[in-house]
Protein backbone atom coordinates (compact mmCIF):
# COMPACT_ATOMS: atom_id res chain seq x y z
CA UNK A 1 0.00 0.00 0.00
CA UNK A 2 2.86 2.74 1.12
CA UNK A 3 5.27 1.38 -1.83
CA UNK A 4 1.92 1.93 -4.39
CA UNK A 5 1.07 5.33 -2.71
CA UNK A 6 4.54 6.38 -3.50
CA UNK A 7 4.68 5.53 -7.08
CA UNK A 8 1.16 6.94 -7.75
CA UNK A 9 2.96 10.52 -5.89
CA UNK A 10 6.52 10.32 -7.75
CA UNK A 11 3.77 9.99 -11.16
CA UNK A 12 1.97 12.75 -10.02
CA UNK A 13 5.51 15.24 -9.26
CA UNK A 14 6.15 14.32 -12.99
CA UNK A 15 3.13 15.40 -14.65
CA UNK A 16 3.04 18.20 -12.51
CA UNK A 17 5.99 19.25 -13.55
CA UNK A 18 5.09 18.39 -17.60
CA UNK A 19 2.37 20.53 -16.47
CA UNK A 20 5.09 23.88 -15.69
CA UNK A 21 6.91 23.23 -18.46
CA UNK A 22 4.27 23.31 -20.77
CA UNK A 23 2.46 26.54 -19.31
CA UNK A 24 6.49 27.90 -19.30
CA UNK A 25 6.59 26.95 -23.24
CA UNK A 26 2.98 28.55 -23.87
CA UNK A 27 4.70 31.99 -22.23
CA UNK A 28 7.49 31.81 -24.89
CA UNK A 29 5.06 31.76 -27.44
CA UNK A 30 2.92 34.29 -26.06
CA UNK A 31 6.05 36.49 -26.06
CA UNK A 32 6.51 35.71 -29.59
CA UNK A 33 2.66 36.80 -30.53
CA UNK A 34 3.18 39.67 -28.37
CA UNK A 35 6.20 40.75 -30.67
CA UNK A 36 4.46 40.26 -33.94
CA UNK A 37 1.46 42.46 -33.05
CA UNK A 38 3.50 45.00 -31.63
CA UNK A 39 5.49 45.30 -34.87
CA UNK A 40 1.96 45.49 -36.89
CA UNK A 41 0.33 47.55 -34.48
CA UNK A 42 -2.81 44.40 -34.22
CA UNK A 43 -5.28 44.66 -31.48
CA UNK A 44 -3.92 43.04 -28.11
CA UNK A 45 -7.36 41.29 -27.73
CA UNK A 46 -8.80 38.99 -30.18
CA UNK A 47 -12.43 38.33 -27.97
CA UNK A 48 -13.29 35.58 -31.12
CA UNK A 49 -10.31 33.82 -30.90
CA UNK A 50 -10.68 33.65 -27.13
CA UNK A 51 -14.08 32.27 -27.32
CA UNK A 52 -12.98 29.89 -30.01
CA UNK A 53 -9.83 28.53 -28.12
CA UNK A 54 -12.49 28.25 -24.87
CA UNK A 55 -14.80 26.27 -26.71
CA UNK A 56 -12.33 24.03 -28.32
CA UNK A 57 -11.13 23.62 -24.69
CA UNK A 58 -14.22 22.31 -22.95
CA UNK A 59 -14.78 19.93 -25.59
CA UNK A 60 -11.45 18.52 -24.93
CA UNK A 61 -12.33 18.25 -21.65
CA UNK A 62 -15.40 16.21 -21.99
CA UNK A 63 -13.37 14.06 -24.38
CA UNK A 64 -10.85 13.33 -21.68
CA UNK A 65 -13.27 13.01 -18.62
CA UNK A 66 -12.02 16.29 -17.18
CA UNK A 67 -14.24 18.88 -15.46
CA UNK A 68 -15.34 20.76 -18.18
CA UNK A 69 -15.82 23.96 -15.85
CA UNK A 70 -12.29 23.46 -14.24
CA UNK A 71 -10.90 23.37 -17.54
CA UNK A 72 -12.53 26.21 -18.89
CA UNK A 73 -11.76 28.66 -15.86
CA UNK A 74 -8.20 27.15 -15.56
CA UNK A 75 -7.29 28.48 -19.51
CA UNK A 76 -9.49 31.58 -18.52
CA UNK A 77 -6.85 32.24 -15.92
CA UNK A 78 -4.22 31.67 -18.75
CA UNK A 79 -6.20 33.83 -20.96
CA UNK A 80 -6.27 36.68 -18.19
CA UNK A 81 -1.93 36.09 -18.21
CA UNK A 82 -1.52 36.12 -21.35
CA UNK A 83 -3.29 39.21 -21.86
CA UNK A 84 -1.91 41.15 -18.86
CA UNK A 85 2.19 40.14 -20.44
CA UNK A 86 1.15 41.49 -23.67
CA UNK A 87 -0.66 44.66 -22.35
CA UNK A 88 2.67 45.40 -20.36
CA UNK A 89 4.94 44.74 -23.25
CA UNK A 90 3.01 47.22 -25.02
CA UNK A 91 3.21 49.59 -23.14
CA UNK A 92 6.79 49.14 -22.53
CA UNK A 93 7.56 49.57 -25.95
CA UNK A 94 5.42 52.62 -26.49
CA UNK A 95 7.15 54.08 -23.74
CA UNK A 96 10.68 53.19 -24.94
CA UNK A 97 11.00 50.68 -22.06
CA UNK A 98 11.77 47.76 -24.69
CA UNK A 99 15.20 46.81 -24.73
CA UNK A 100 15.57 46.87 -21.05
CA UNK A 101 17.26 44.79 -19.32
CA UNK A 102 16.96 45.56 -15.54
CA UNK A 103 15.18 47.13 -13.59
CA UNK A 104 15.43 48.81 -9.88
CA UNK A 105 12.17 48.96 -7.63
CA UNK A 106 11.88 50.21 -3.90
CA UNK A 107 9.63 48.68 -1.37
CA UNK A 108 9.14 48.98 2.11
CA UNK A 109 9.94 45.70 3.87
CA UNK A 110 12.36 43.27 3.85
CA UNK A 111 13.10 39.97 1.74
CA UNK A 112 9.66 37.99 2.01
CA UNK A 113 7.69 41.19 2.29
CA UNK A 114 4.09 41.20 0.09
CA UNK A 115 5.39 43.88 -1.44
CA UNK A 116 8.59 42.64 -2.45
CA UNK A 117 6.24 39.70 -3.73
CA UNK A 118 4.18 42.39 -5.28
CA UNK A 119 7.05 43.92 -7.05
CA UNK A 120 8.36 40.36 -8.51
CA UNK A 121 4.79 39.83 -9.43
CA UNK A 122 4.57 43.19 -11.33
CA UNK A 123 8.39 42.93 -13.10
CA UNK A 124 9.79 39.50 -13.03
CA UNK A 125 8.00 38.73 -16.90
CA UNK A 126 9.22 42.09 -18.15
CA UNK A 127 12.90 42.14 -17.18
CA UNK A 128 15.74 39.97 -17.11
CA UNK A 129 16.74 41.03 -13.94
CA UNK A 130 14.67 42.55 -11.48
CA UNK A 131 16.78 44.19 -8.24
CA UNK A 132 14.30 45.08 -4.87
CA UNK A 133 15.43 47.62 -2.68
CA UNK A 134 13.68 47.19 1.09
CA UNK A 135 13.66 50.28 2.75
CA UNK A 136 11.98 50.62 6.43
CA UNK A 137 8.70 53.39 5.67
CA UNK A 138 6.89 54.18 2.36
CA UNK A 139 7.84 57.60 2.32
CA UNK A 140 11.71 56.44 2.29
CA UNK A 141 10.68 54.15 -1.20
CA UNK A 142 9.48 56.78 -2.19
CA UNK A 143 11.62 59.41 -2.00
CA UNK A 144 14.05 56.64 -3.56
CA UNK A 145 12.18 57.07 -7.10
CA UNK A 146 12.63 60.82 -6.83
CA UNK A 147 16.09 61.00 -5.37
CA UNK A 148 17.18 58.05 -8.63
CA UNK A 149 18.12 55.46 -7.09
CA UNK A 150 15.37 53.30 -8.18
CA UNK A 151 13.12 53.47 -11.26
CA UNK A 152 9.88 52.83 -9.32
CA UNK A 153 8.19 52.24 -6.14
CA UNK A 154 5.48 49.85 -5.14
CA UNK A 155 3.40 51.07 -2.28
CA UNK A 156 0.34 49.24 -0.70
CA UNK A 157 -2.96 51.78 -1.19
CA UNK A 158 -5.77 49.48 -0.51
CA UNK A 159 -6.87 46.10 1.12
CA UNK A 160 -10.11 44.64 0.74
CA UNK A 161 -9.93 43.78 5.01
CA UNK A 162 -8.02 47.04 6.83
CA UNK A 163 -9.30 49.27 4.18
CA UNK A 164 -7.19 52.04 2.73
CA UNK A 165 -3.33 52.45 3.23
CA UNK A 166 -3.73 56.51 3.90
CA UNK A 167 -0.01 57.16 3.85
CA UNK A 168 0.38 56.19 0.73
CA UNK A 169 -2.46 58.41 -0.66
CA UNK A 170 -0.28 61.26 1.16
CA UNK A 171 2.71 60.66 -0.83
CA UNK A 172 1.05 60.40 -3.99
CA UNK A 173 0.08 64.21 -3.80
CA UNK A 174 3.74 65.20 -4.49
CA UNK A 175 4.71 66.07 -7.93
CA UNK A 176 7.20 64.25 -8.88
CA UNK A 177 5.51 60.84 -8.59
CA UNK A 178 3.19 59.83 -11.12
CA UNK A 179 1.06 56.12 -10.68
CA UNK A 180 2.56 53.86 -14.07
CA UNK A 181 0.82 50.66 -12.95
CA UNK A 182 -1.14 48.71 -10.34
CA UNK A 183 -0.78 45.20 -8.95
CA UNK A 184 -2.91 43.26 -6.98
CA UNK A 185 -2.13 40.26 -4.64
CA UNK A 186 -4.08 37.83 -2.31
CA UNK A 187 -2.63 37.87 0.76
CA UNK A 188 -2.82 34.57 2.35
CA UNK A 189 -1.11 35.13 6.00
CA UNK A 190 0.44 32.31 7.75
CA UNK A 191 1.34 31.74 11.38
CA UNK A 192 5.20 31.01 11.16
CA UNK A 193 7.52 29.55 13.47
CA UNK A 194 10.86 27.75 13.81
CA UNK A 195 9.62 23.98 14.98
CA UNK A 196 6.32 22.30 13.68
CA UNK A 197 5.10 22.72 17.14
CA UNK A 198 1.25 22.83 18.38
CA UNK A 199 -0.20 26.57 18.41
CA UNK A 200 -1.56 26.13 22.22
CA UNK A 201 2.83 26.79 22.99
CA UNK A 202 3.04 29.91 20.93
CA UNK A 203 3.55 33.01 23.80
CA UNK A 204 4.50 36.05 21.36
CA UNK A 205 3.63 36.59 17.74
CA UNK A 206 4.65 39.57 15.74
CA UNK A 207 3.64 41.21 12.81
CA UNK A 208 2.50 44.18 10.63
CA UNK A 209 -0.03 46.00 12.42
CA UNK A 210 -2.23 45.73 9.40
CA UNK A 211 -1.64 41.85 9.29
CA UNK A 212 -2.60 41.96 13.06
CA UNK A 213 -5.78 43.75 11.90
CA UNK A 214 -6.63 41.45 8.98
CA UNK A 215 -6.51 38.06 11.51
CA UNK A 216 -8.24 39.76 14.44
CA UNK A 217 -10.93 36.72 15.01
CA UNK A 218 -7.87 34.18 14.78
CA UNK A 219 -5.83 35.63 17.40
CA UNK A 220 -9.16 36.07 20.00
CA UNK A 221 -8.84 32.80 19.87
CA UNK A 222 -5.51 32.32 21.47
CA UNK A 223 -4.68 32.06 25.51
CA UNK A 224 -1.89 33.35 26.89
CA UNK A 225 -0.18 34.79 24.31
CA UNK A 226 0.92 38.01 23.38
CA UNK A 227 0.34 40.08 20.20
CA UNK A 228 2.73 42.74 19.13
CA UNK A 229 3.27 44.92 16.26
CA UNK A 230 6.57 44.85 14.17
CA UNK A 231 7.81 47.11 11.11
CA UNK A 232 6.97 44.49 8.73
CA UNK A 233 5.14 40.88 8.25
CA UNK A 234 8.63 39.36 6.69
CA UNK A 235 10.76 41.46 9.23
CA UNK A 236 8.68 39.81 12.17
CA UNK A 237 9.81 36.39 10.14
CA UNK A 238 13.06 37.30 9.98
CA UNK A 239 12.79 38.03 14.16
CA UNK A 240 11.58 34.66 14.74
CA UNK A 241 14.49 32.94 12.47
CA UNK A 242 17.25 35.47 14.35
CA UNK A 243 15.61 35.17 18.47
CA UNK A 244 16.12 31.20 17.75
CA UNK A 245 12.92 31.24 20.32
CA UNK A 246 10.75 27.87 20.13
CA UNK A 247 7.79 30.11 21.66
CA UNK A 248 7.47 33.09 19.15
CA UNK A 249 5.92 33.09 15.95
CA UNK A 250 4.97 35.58 13.03
CA UNK A 251 2.06 36.51 11.04
CA UNK A 252 4.18 36.66 7.16
CA UNK A 253 3.07 35.01 3.87
CA UNK A 254 4.42 31.79 2.47
CA UNK A 255 7.13 33.37 0.45
CA UNK A 256 8.46 34.75 3.74
CA UNK A 257 8.51 30.53 5.06
CA UNK A 258 10.70 30.00 2.51
CA UNK A 259 13.19 32.74 2.33
CA UNK A 260 14.03 31.99 6.33
CA UNK A 261 13.18 28.36 6.29
CA UNK A 262 10.57 28.25 8.97
CA UNK A 263 7.61 26.17 9.48
CA UNK A 264 4.15 27.38 8.81
CA UNK A 265 2.01 26.13 11.56
CA UNK A 266 -1.58 27.21 10.19
CA UNK A 267 -2.61 28.87 7.17
CA UNK A 268 -5.52 31.42 5.99
CA UNK A 269 -5.55 33.57 9.09
CA UNK A 270 -7.02 36.65 7.71
CA UNK A 271 -10.87 37.44 8.80
CA UNK A 272 -11.91 37.27 5.24
CA UNK A 273 -10.82 34.38 2.47
CA UNK A 274 -10.99 36.94 -0.22
CA UNK A 275 -8.10 39.27 1.21
CA UNK A 276 -6.19 41.06 -1.02
CA UNK A 277 -3.80 43.98 -1.45
CA UNK A 278 -3.96 46.51 -4.02
CA UNK A 279 -0.50 48.62 -4.84
CA UNK A 280 0.63 51.27 -7.05
CA UNK A 281 3.71 51.15 -8.88
CA UNK A 282 4.90 54.52 -8.81
CA UNK A 283 7.79 56.31 -10.75
CA UNK A 284 9.35 59.77 -12.01
CA UNK A 285 7.19 60.68 -15.32
CA UNK A 286 4.06 59.41 -16.46
CA UNK A 287 3.26 56.82 -19.34
CA UNK A 288 1.45 56.85 -22.39
CA UNK A 289 -1.14 54.14 -23.05
CA UNK A 290 -2.28 52.83 -26.16
CA UNK A 291 -6.46 53.34 -26.66
CA UNK A 292 -6.97 49.58 -26.76
CA UNK A 293 -5.76 49.19 -23.28
CA UNK A 294 -8.34 49.49 -20.17
CA UNK A 295 -7.22 52.09 -18.72
CA UNK A 296 -7.12 53.57 -15.24
CA UNK A 297 -6.53 57.34 -14.59
CA UNK A 298 -6.50 58.50 -10.31
CA UNK A 299 -6.75 62.14 -9.70
CA UNK A 300 -6.36 64.39 -6.96
CA UNK A 301 -9.20 66.97 -6.39
CA UNK A 302 -9.58 69.88 -4.35
CA UNK A 303 -13.61 71.07 -4.17
CA UNK A 304 -14.92 74.64 -2.51
CA UNK A 305 -16.23 75.17 0.36
CA UNK A 306 -19.68 76.01 -1.65
CA UNK A 307 -22.99 73.23 -0.89
CA UNK A 308 -23.11 70.80 -2.83
CA UNK A 309 -19.70 71.50 -4.41
CA UNK A 310 -18.39 67.84 -4.42
CA UNK A 311 -22.15 66.72 -5.86
CA UNK A 312 -21.64 69.34 -8.55
CA UNK A 313 -17.85 67.87 -9.82
CA UNK A 314 -18.74 63.94 -9.09
CA UNK A 315 -22.18 64.72 -11.69
CA UNK A 316 -19.68 65.99 -14.35
CA UNK A 317 -18.31 62.72 -14.06
CA UNK A 318 -21.51 60.76 -14.27
CA UNK A 319 -22.67 63.71 -17.39
CA UNK A 320 -19.77 61.78 -19.56
CA UNK A 321 -20.49 58.11 -18.31
CA UNK A 322 -17.29 57.43 -16.83
CA UNK A 323 -17.40 54.90 -13.88
CA UNK A 324 -15.83 56.07 -10.90
CA UNK A 325 -13.92 52.98 -8.74
CA UNK A 326 -12.80 54.81 -5.56
CA UNK A 327 -13.50 58.30 -3.74
CA UNK A 328 -10.97 59.03 -0.62
CA UNK A 329 -11.62 61.85 1.51
CA UNK A 330 -7.58 63.27 3.17
CA UNK A 331 -7.28 66.13 5.18
CA UNK A 332 -5.78 68.94 3.46
CA UNK A 333 -1.92 69.32 4.93
CA UNK A 334 -1.70 72.86 6.61
CA UNK A 335 -4.96 73.88 6.15
CA UNK A 336 -7.66 72.15 8.87
CA UNK A 337 -11.19 71.31 8.23
CA UNK A 338 -10.27 71.46 4.25
CA UNK A 339 -10.63 68.12 2.52
CA UNK A 340 -8.68 66.96 -0.90
CA UNK A 341 -10.46 63.83 -2.87
CA UNK A 342 -8.56 61.12 -4.34
CA UNK A 343 -10.71 59.48 -7.41
CA UNK A 344 -10.10 56.84 -9.35
CA UNK A 345 -12.06 56.18 -12.86
CA UNK A 346 -11.60 54.02 -15.66
CA UNK A 347 -10.83 56.04 -19.22
CA UNK A 348 -7.69 57.12 -20.61
CA UNK A 349 -6.95 60.44 -20.61
CA UNK A 350 -6.15 60.45 -24.50
CA UNK A 351 -9.81 59.31 -24.84
CA UNK A 352 -11.62 62.25 -26.50
CA UNK A 353 -14.45 61.74 -23.92
CA UNK A 354 -12.66 61.43 -21.11
CA UNK A 355 -10.54 64.50 -21.37
CA UNK A 356 -13.26 66.84 -22.43
CA UNK A 357 -15.01 65.47 -18.79
CA UNK A 358 -11.30 66.25 -16.79
CA UNK A 359 -11.23 70.00 -18.28
CA UNK A 360 -14.97 70.15 -17.28
CA UNK A 361 -14.20 68.60 -13.83
CA UNK A 362 -11.23 71.31 -13.49
CA UNK A 363 -13.24 74.48 -13.86
CA UNK A 364 -15.83 72.77 -10.99
CA UNK A 365 -13.20 72.27 -8.91
CA UNK A 366 -10.80 74.26 -6.65
CA UNK A 367 -8.12 72.52 -8.50
CA UNK A 368 -7.68 68.95 -10.44
CA UNK A 369 -4.29 66.72 -10.46
CA UNK A 370 -3.70 63.49 -12.51
CA UNK A 371 -1.90 61.51 -10.53
CA UNK A 372 -1.84 58.73 -13.13
CA UNK A 373 -2.93 57.07 -16.27
CA UNK A 374 -2.36 53.18 -16.53
CA UNK A 375 -3.07 50.19 -17.69
CA UNK A 376 -5.73 48.87 -15.07
CA UNK A 377 -5.15 45.73 -13.47
CA UNK A 378 -7.85 45.76 -10.94
CA UNK A 379 -11.83 46.22 -11.00
CA UNK A 380 -11.88 46.59 -14.67
CA UNK A 381 -13.32 43.13 -16.29
CA UNK A 382 -10.66 40.99 -17.09
CA UNK A 383 -8.08 42.80 -18.04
Amino acid sequence: MADKLESIRKLLDQTDRTIVEALAKRQELVREVSELKIDDESNIRDTEREEELLDKITKLAREVGLDRYFAEQLFKDIIHHSVRFQTHSLVDHQNEQKNADTVRVAYQGTDGAFSHQAAFRHFEERYAQVDCFGYDTFRQAAEAVKEQKVDYAILPIENTTAGSIRETYDLLADDKLHIVGEEAIRIIHCLLALEDIPVDRIRRIMSHPQAIAQCSNFLATLHDCKVESYIDTAMSAKKVLEDGDLSQAAIAGSYAADIYGLKILKRDLANQSENFTRFVVVGPQSVDVDPQIPCKTSLLMVTSHDKGALVQCLNVINEHDIRMTKLESRPKPNEPWKYQFYLDIEGNIANPEVNVALQELEQEASSLKVLGCYPAQVGNGDQ
